[in-house]
């Protein structure tokens, strides 16, 4: 006799976040202090906010105002200096309009989706996905149409080859430049190549840039907001967690035209009324006052990508596919072994936390994502010394 209600079958069909997977295989265990733990497993930046916006925030919570509702797509102060913010470093003009903040990028991509697509639909996703706009096309009954990367092209998906699985159930195309996780920089050709390939079929672009502040000092990644009809095709989405430390406040943003911003803001409503106010204040004062405390992180990383990077490609075993800011891309040197077993392997020998790659999409079965963005530099020859002993 069945006690509870039966769940929703997309849903049901879903298998669990790699992140809390992963976490439960080192859950109760307790490490030997010449050999911690290290966390490579979930991107989260580490260090914490600036010390300046923390006393801010202390100061915003006496305040009873800070403590009601916003507007639906956010405060209008900080949808005018996001819109302002992106159309500096996009050197085009973005309206405070064709702006929404939302709880994070993840809701971002979940509201700009559920606008564009409805059941039996079909969205191309390049492979290996980020998990969770996988696992959110499925609840939703989209089908996720994998694009591979061609071997040698440094994980960058190919617009031809997308143009290959595009039907008449083609709704989208969704890419992630920097990569998640990957960690590749897509080429500007590539960018514009995929815009062009989805306005030619009529279907909508989800370019996911929740990791541009860590492009290089200057670099302009595409310039789709130039085209005079970008709001046909373009739905571009955002964290603020990443650039200033704000994991936990829940704060992204999206950009759309006017007809898909209304769509969103119904779904909006349904789900979170609006999004926290204090992330809100919290995006507003980076925004404000913290882009060069952003920018020196960024260099931080930069040289921690480049010591790991460095590291890997001198190795015999783990080869390289790609790094980024946040993320490096490895094949491991286990020829018959899937990652899932690997990874499981490196927590239980070495200590090690990493995602493995068949939990980014099929056909991944050799290679693991380590995440070192939230490891010090002190760390890296740790974590190089580690692969090269596991399985040697």
């Amino acid at each position: 006799m069945q006690t509870v209600p039966a769940a929703n079958p997309w849903l049901a069909a879903v298998a669990p976040s790699p992140i809390g997977e992963t976490k439960r295989w080192v859950l109760g265990r307790t490490f030997p202090a010449d050999r911690p733990l290290i966390d490579l497993s979930q991107a989260v930046p580490g260090y914490p906010p600036a010390l300046e916006l923390r006393k801010h925030l202390g100061e915003l919570l006496l305040d009873p105002a800070m403590h009601g509702y916003t507007p639906i797509l956010g405060l209008p102060a900080l949808r005018e200096t996001y819109a302002d913010h992106l159309s500096s470093f996009y050197s085009a003009r973005i309206g405070a309009d064709e702006v929404g903040i939302t709880s994070g990028c993840n809701q971002a991509f979940c509201l700009a989706l559920m606008s564009i697509a409805q059941a039996g639909d079909q969205v191309i996703l390049p492979r290996p996905h980020y998990f969770n706009h996988d696992m959110w096309m499925r609840m939703q009954g989209v089908e996720p149409v994998s694009l591979d990367f061609r071997p040698g092209s440094g994980a960058v998906p190919n617009a031809e080859d997308a143009e290959k699985l595009i039907g008449p159930r083609t709704r989208a195309i969704v890419l992630i430049s920097p990569n998640n996780p990957t960690g590749a920089v897509y080429p500007r050709e590539t960018i514009h190549a995929f815009y062009e390939l989805a306005k030619k079929h009529g279907i909508a672009l989800l370019l996911d840039e929740t990791y541009k502040d860590f492009l290089p000092e200057g670099e302009r990644p595409h310039a789709l907001f130039d085209e005079p009809d970008w709001q046909g095709t373009l739905v571009h989405l955002y964290s603020f967690s990443k650039v200033f430390a704000l994991t936990g406040y829940r704060v992204g943003g999206v950009t759309a035209g006017a007809r898909l911003m209304a769509e969103i803001e119904k779904a909006m409503d349904c789900v979170s009324i609006c999004p926290p106010r204090l992330g809100q204040e919290a995006a507003l004062y980076g925004l404000r006052n913290l882009l060069p405390w952003a920018r020196k992180n960024t260099e931080g990383l930069k040289a921690r990508a480049d010591l790991l990077g460095q590291g890997l490609q001198k190795s015999n075993r783990w080869r390289l596919v790609s790094i980024g800011a946040y993320f490096a891309y490895v094949e491991h040197p286990f020829a018959n072994q899937p990652s899932t077993e690997v990874s499981k392997r490196l927590a239980d020998e070495e200590n090690l936390l990493t995602i493995p790659g068949d939990m980014f999409g099929a056909g991944q079965e050799r290679f693991v994502r380590l995440a070192f963005a939230n490891v010090t530099d002190d760390k890296i020859p740790t974590v190089l010394e580690r692969l090269e002993r596991f399985g040697a």
